[in-house]
């Protein structure tokens, strides 16, 4: 059942990667920038899982988990938070998907993925 889980979320953060690739690729931003976000998310949730054996209920619960166990993940995903919330409102760049994709690499790395 963990197993089941965990190949679950790694599936749905590629999934959400390989979006948001096509999506920066074909110059549509705004998803680019979300669906970078929800990758991220969905790395952390895999993470927090390894970690605790339970999955954050909402964007709350990650925040305050990651803040307090995983300061460093923190400190990358609570600033691209108002990029990605910014997504559902005013016209987003290049270079804003491109901060998001860099960080998808950051996050991978702390976590050894």
């Amino acid at each position: 059942m963990n197993e089941d889980i965990e190949r679950s979320l790694l599936q749905n953060f590629m999934d959400f990667v390989e979006s948001a690739d096509r999506d920066l690729a074909n110059k549509k931003y705004n998803p680019a920038v979300s669906n970078y976000f929800k990758s991220i998310v969905i790395l952390c949730d895999w993470k927090i899982y390894k970690e605790i054996r339970l999955l954050p209920k909402n964007h709350a619960e990650r925040f305050q988990f990651l803040e307090i166990h995983l300061k460093e993940a923190y400190s990358i995903i609570s600033p691209l938070f108002k990029k990605y919330t910014d997504s559902y409102n005013i016209r987003l760049t290049e270079k804003d998907a491109v901060l998001l994709k860099e960080n998808v690499k950051k996050i991978k790395e702390l976590f050894d993925y």
